[in-house]
């Protein structure tokens, strides 16, 4: 058994052990909650260094995770947007064109807000922000946050549409029952369903 690594990324991936009988070096992140990893060394794929490009991180704070990175000593970019599917351009391509607007989605859309970097061997990453799956991508009987830091940001997102049902719904008068509503809409905006008004 080979202990492949300890390492912290924005998400905190964990690193697994491999049972292997030479000793590689090998890396496997598995951010908490995912299903998916991500695995790092040598005689893992016969393609070149560097010629993976347009690999997607999802992050549920795409500004917070470009500053763990920055803090590390990592360039990347700016935090930028599509320009509503223009597929021309001199950027490199990503999921919406290759022309990119700076900074965030202005509406802080799911799907919508990016930063790219590379890594030492010049393969094409890029940070996507997503804070509610669209219908059916997660099981929607399971509600999980995978830090403290995503579960604040649940809590501060069902906090403000909280304040325009109190507002709208309610005529400004304060619901007693707020913790239910609150717990109702993070467990449908993480599972893509409809939220609550």
């Amino acid at each position: 058994m080979v202990s492949t690594c300890s390492a912290t990324l924005p998400q905190s991936p964990v690193c697994a052990k491999a049972a292997i009988s030479k000793p590689p070096i090998v890396i496997q992140f598995t951010p908490p909650g995912s299903g998916c990893s991500i695995i790092f060394g040598k005689n893992v794929t016969a393609a070149a260094p560097g010629s993976a490009q347009g690999l997607y991180l999802i992050v549920s704070d795409v500004d917070a995770a470009r500053a763990e990175l920055l803090r590390r000593g990592v360039e990347i970019s700016e935090v930028f947007r599509g320009a509503d599917g223009v597929y021309a351009g001199t950027n490199e391509p990503y999921l919406f064109g290759r022309l990119r607007v700076s900074g965030p989605d202005p509406e802080h859309r799911s799907y919508r807000s990016f930063a790219s970097f590379h890594d030492p061997d010049g393969n094409g990453w890029l940070f996507q922000e997503i804070t509610s799956r669209l219908p059916g991508r997660i099981d929607s009987a399971t509600t999980t946050f995978a830090s403290a830091n995503d579960l604040a940001s649940a809590l501060r997102r069902a906090e403000a549409a909280h304040g325009e049902h109190e507002k709208n719904v309610l005529g400004g008068q304060r619901d007693e029952n707020w913790p239910e509503w609150y717990a109702a809409y993070m467990v449908a905006e993480q599972a893509g369903t409809e939220l609550p008004a």
